[in-house]
């Protein structure tokens, strides 16, 4: 699965995308999050605070307690303002 981080989160953990097998127990965005989380400080912090945390799954905007099955792509970024 591709995991895609934008804007602050990209300059927090460090890079733009992880492409890894997740593991058959998680199965929401939530559960996705902490299992990044998982012995990695950078995206320990970059997850700290997911109260405007916007996610996409599958480029469908998503809430944090949507399922990821059959996902292939889902990115993480903060809102977005400007005009």
């Amino acid at each position: 699965m591709k995991i895609l981080y934008f804007a602050r989160l990209r300059q927090i953990i460090g890079r733009g995308q992880d492409d890894i097998s997740i593991p058959p127990e998680v199965h929401t965005v939530r559960a996705l999050i902490d299992f990044l989380k998982v012995g990695d400080e950078r995206v320990s912090e970059a997850f700290g605070d997911l109260r405007n945390l916007k996610v996409a799954v599958n480029q469908k905007h998503v809430s944090l307690d949507a399922s990821i099955a059959g996902a292939t792509e889902i990115a993480f970024f903060p809102p977005v303002t400007g005009g």
